[in-house]
């Protein structure tokens, strides 16, 4: 567990994530999960991913809109919100399964809502509060093979 003690941490840590991802030689999508409650920083952690990548405008959150997309260093990166995911049949109507082409990256809030749709998830990021105040915590597993090295890679 990482700590992050304010949304700046957060965005850092979703940049470091960004170079890491971008420095793996294997052009292969990436399938990011990024979980945890309302409010605790997946959308921010998104943005410090995306402006790392080259993105200067205001990320959106995609609770409403379930998907946002930007292409950046060469790559189509998806950010997905499936809060609003009550069957995991409305996963084949947003057509996530078409997005996973080689030059894409899909980042998804709440990715147990898809429950093994789109296949194995490479990283998990858990977003938790701390019980006693505003601070954060950054968990990251892999769930992949390619996730875990990239998570050996993060942890040197």
């Amino acid at each position: 567990m990482r700590e992050l003690e304010s949304p700046v941490a957060t965005q850092a840590a979703g940049a470091e994530l960004a170079r890491a991802l971008r420095a793996d030689p294997d052009r292969r999508p990436w399938l990011v999960g990024l979980e945890g409650e309302l409010g605790a920083g997946k959308t921010t952690l998104a943005a410090g991913l995306l402006r790392a990548l080259g993105h200067d405008g205001a990320v959106r959150s995609p609770t409403y809109t379930f998907i946002e997309s930007y292409h950046l260093a060469g790559r189509a990166i998806h950010h997905c919100d499936l809060y609003r995911i009550t069957d995991v049949e409305e996963i084949e109507h947003l057509g996530l399964r078409e997005l996973v082409t080689d030059d894409a990256w899909l980042l998804v809030e709440w990715p147990s809502r898809a429950a093994r749709s789109l296949g194995a998830f490479d990283l998990l990021l858990k977003l938790d509060y701390a019980p006693d105040d505003d601070r954060r915590y950054l968990g990251i597993a892999a769930g992949t093979a390619r996730g875990a090295a990239l998570v050996a890679r993060l942890a040197r």
